[in-house]
């Protein structure tokens, strides 16, 4: 079984549930090490002062907090913890609220929640008891000396932490002045009832094993080639700009293409928009020519 990473209790109202705090998430990037092109040796990484300028052991390494350029407070790990040490071990139920509440802006990482030995029976009472209600449960975690929002809900026979941003750490979308509002490029009701008719659709249930991480699997194999020192030749590729197309060809080239079982590509797209440009094209070249003829 997985090591835990944090061992305490949620609290809701007196009852307590011991639990232990498991990475639910296991990251499946591809990690290169910085080498020496010239003899493939790894490059170390070397804590120095920048005063003294040599290498610093971790024993004698503080955090510090720069109050102004150069000039800093240090904190020591057990200062913090006696700021509040309850906080650090105790999860406190604050409120209940529905899952749909909570926009997924606000989601930051997943983890398991293991009852300890001794807390089975609060464990299951607090799951069941959320899982009925179809209730969220909201609270604050310490990790790592940074306190977090956590969202407690059951999940299965589980249950699952997610750790929150506070509301002061998402940006609100009023900063971004690029953001369409009011009448500003309002669609037509025709182009409307295309989109809704696309998304219904290509509407279906969510199966996240649907969905494979396909450039990793291409990493994979130039690695897995490389290794048996196989040439490759690589062409440089051209940077390639978004084409500016016809919203109504675009969207019934897209209809057209969910309705086959295809995927919709943008090159239907823009060969849809040469389709409906070209009677504008033909009608041009007609008048065009009763005029010379005139």
């Amino acid at each position: 079984m997985p090591r835990a990473i944090w061992s305490g209790a949620i609290s809701f109202g007196l009852v307590n549930v011991p639990v232990k705090l498991h990475t639910a998430v296991r990251k499946q990037d591809i990690h290169f090490h910085q080498l020496h092109e010239k003899d493939g040796a790894r490059i170390q990484q070397k804590r120095v002062c920048s005063k003294e300028d040599k290498e610093v052991p971790w024993e004698e390494i503080v955090k510090g907090y720069e109050l102004s350029k150069g000039h800093y407070v240090m904190i020591e790990p057990d200062e913090l913890e006696a700021l509040d040490p309850e906080a650090t071990h105790t999860i406190d139920i604050e409120d209940f609220v529905d899952l749909d509440d909570i926009d997924p802006i606000y989601f930051d990482a997943t983890y398991y929640l293991v009852p300890d030995k001794r807390g089975e029976k609060p464990y299951r009472l607090l799951h069941d008891a959320m899982a009925d209600a179809g209730k969220v449960g909201i609270g604050r975690v310490v990790l790592r000396t940074k306190q977090y929002l956590a969202a407690i809900r059951p999940m299965d026979h589980a249950l699952m932490l997610n750790t929150m941003n506070f509301a002061d750490e998402v940006v609100p979308v009023s900063d971004f002045d690029d953001v369409p509002t009011g009448n500003a490029a309002k669609p037509s009701s025709k182009e409307m009832q295309m989109a809704q008719r696309l998304i219904e659709s290509l509407a279906t249930d969510f199966k996240p094993e649907k969905y494979e991480d396909d450039y990793r699997e291409r990493v994979l194999d130039l690695i897995k080639k490389k290794s048996k020192g196989d040439a490759l030749v690589s062409e440089p590729s051209e940077e390639k700009k978004a084409p500016i197309v016809d919203l109504m060809a675009a969207l019934e080239a897209s209809l057209n293409e969910a309705r086959s079982g295809t995927k919709p590509s943008r090159g239907t797209a823009k060969r849809a928009t040469k389709k409906r440009a070209a009677p504008k094209k033909a009608a041009a070249k007609k008048t065009a020519a009763r005029r010379k003829a005139s």
